[in-house]
């Protein structure tokens, strides 16, 4: 017989999920067949799967050790086992800063060049360091990996700087997936663009850049058009708020720099509207070209970065977030960009 405990990061699931997490390599038609024949119970009583576990729950299986091997997830096939510990100290030293931590949430500072997700087998992730930093700290187990991975809520391309919101525990994970699926999470950019940023002739305030999006598979590229496109099924209706901050005027051209609010949250969208009125962002080599300014200060990455987050006002659970404002600082190369265009300012 195995006996198991539910944690706080594995509450809130289904009963036959976790199952079918624990015994991966068993068919659900096992799984169901068990727990009809009260093989497998949930506080010793006969359980039907669709139970929502809570913390505390005590699962039951009356299987062989040999049988439990066979059907549990193993360490050479995509298992829990073999992740890398990362202290604070190796967080700190790939500037990967911890911004906000508690219970069920933690919010990263990523800095460009680190992938939100894994694009193939092998890569590291934001996920991979943060269960290797749950890891180090003793957060998390890696048998407690079998049944609830923690991870990533939020995604931002590779060269995207900026807030990653990531939850330890599983309600953790479903609130944030909850309020970025709503829009609820207010979401806010900072990034320098080329030329002085306008829009229908206005300079100044809040204005607001609205289409729709297409993605090209192909290239990987998106393109955001003021109506939809004839024959490629296009529907989805991206919005994103503007806001100039400052234009900087350095060896006779114009950059703006711009506070972004992203309304709806599509890939590359912010990159592909501001590049399709004119003002890719500087860096941006997908969506943009190379200006005088990234060629002088060797800038390999789009100047864009995710600095600001306000989570909704809220009851319940999570009514501690209510509210809550978390700023992440730009990355060094950003704050040195804008220093030079600061003290090359002829206005």
């Amino acid at each position: 017989m195995k006996e198991f405990e539910i944690r706080e990061n594995e509450a809130g699931q289904r009963f036959d999920k976790y199952l079918g997490k624990l015994l991966s390599k068993a068919p659900m038609s096992f799984v169901y067949k068990m727990l009809r024949k009260k093989n497998f119970t949930l506080n010793e009583k006969k359980a039907g799967g669709n139970e929502i576990l809570q913390k505390g729950d005590k699962i039951r299986l009356f299987l062989s050790d040999e049988t439990f091997e066979k059907f549990c997830r193993g360490t050479n096939d995509g298992g829990a086992k073999g992740f890398h510990s990362y202290s604070k100290k190796d967080l700190e030293a790939l500037n990967l800063d911890i911004v906000y931590e508690d219970e069920h949430i933690l919010v990263f500072n990523k800095p460009s060049g680190i992938l939100s997700q894994r694009a193939e087998k092998g890569d590291v992730s934001v996920n991979e360091y943060l269960i290797g930093y749950l890891l180090s700290e003793k957060l998390l187990t890696e048998e407690m990996l079998t049944t609830f991975r923690p991870a990533a809520a939020n995604r931002l391309d590779r060269n995207t700087s900026g807030l990653i919101l990531c939850g330890k525990s599983l309600s953790g994970l479903q609130y944030l997936s909850e309020i970025i699926k709503d829009r609820t999470l207010e979401k806010y950019y900072r990034c320098i663009v080329e030329g002085e940023f306008s829009l229908n002739g206005h300079k100044t305030g809040e204005m607001l850049l609205e289409g729709y999006i297409t993605k090209d598979k192909e290239k990987n590229k998106v393109k955001i058009s003021k109506t939809p496109l004839s024959g490629q099924g296009t529907k989805d209706i991206v919005k994103t708020g503007i806001t100039p901050l400052k234009t900087y005027q350095w060896e006779n051209k114009s950059y703006t720099e711009l506070s972004v609010h992203l309304m709806t949250g599509k890939p590359h969208q912010i990159r592909a509207h501001l590049a399709g009125t004119g003002h890719p962002v500087v860096g941006d080599m997908k969506y943009g070209r190379k200006s005088a300014l990234s060629e002088r200060y060797h800038i390999k990455n789009q100047l864009l970065h995710a600095y600001r987050v306000v989570f909704p006002k809220s009851q319940g659970r999570f009514a501690y977030l209510s509210g809550k404002e978390l700023i992440g600082k730009p990355p060094c190369q950003y704050e040195k960009v804008l220093e030079e265009l600061r003290n090359g300012n002829m206005e």
